[in-house]
């Protein structure tokens, strides 16, 4: 099934997705890497205030290649980084909010599938499409935590259907990781048990 998405999410859009999916999301995403998350939850156990709102979010999990053109910087290269980085940070966000989004390649642990139960979806997005992904970025609103550097900066994207997106993960447990995975057990198995 193909979802067309608007942010910020709403926990009935999350709910309705499928492992499998795919979707296509318009609104504004931003991006967070190591770093980022790090200091995302620091602000949250102090009480900050974030530059952005996880709740109802998309996060991207995504280093930007920018630059500038004139006074407002433009991305040359937006492709997703390995998601399994952020895999012991992620359930601590995912505590505090009632909807969220993730979009990055290779896939998240089991904390991370339990974290999203009836709340969260992860959006895979191909590797290696960076120079697409930077199509779909139709504005850079605002750049946040630049002294981490560029690619470690939380910025925050204005796109219009940025995908496609398989749903990785859905809010209902499932993950195409998960049955790849167990696939593959059951078919080595299977090849064990003939010699």
């Amino acid at each position: 099934m193909e979802h067309i998405l608007e942010t910020p999410l709403r926990i009935d859009d999350i709910l309705s997705l499928k492992a499998g999916d795919i979707a296509y999301i318009s609104g504004e995403i931003f991006t967070a890497r190591d770093e980022a998350h790090l200091r995302a939850l620091k602000y949250m156990k102090e009480s900050k205030d974030l530059p952005v709102n996880f709740d109802g979010g998309v996060v991207y999990h995504c280093g930007p290649l920018m630059k500038k053109k004139g006074s407002e910087w433009v991305a040359v290269s937006a492709g997703p980084t390995t998601s399994a980085r952020m895999n012991s940070m992620t359930p601590k966000i995912l505590e505090r909010v009632n909807a969220m989004g993730i979009i990055g390649k290779g896939g998240m642990n089991k904390d991370v599938v339990e974290a999203l139960r009836n709340k969260g979806a992860y959006f895979a997005y191909t590797g290696g499409a960076g120079a697409l992904a930077a199509q779909k970025i139709k504005k850079v609103r605002d750049v946040y935590w630049d002294d981490l550097g560029m690619p470690e900066a939380l910025w925050v994207f204005e796109v219009d259907e940025f995908g496609p997106l398989t749903v990785g993960i859905d809010a209902h447990g499932r993950s195409i990781y998960q049955d790849v995975m167990e696939k593959i057990e059951r078919k080595y198995e299977e090849i064990i048990r003939r010699f």
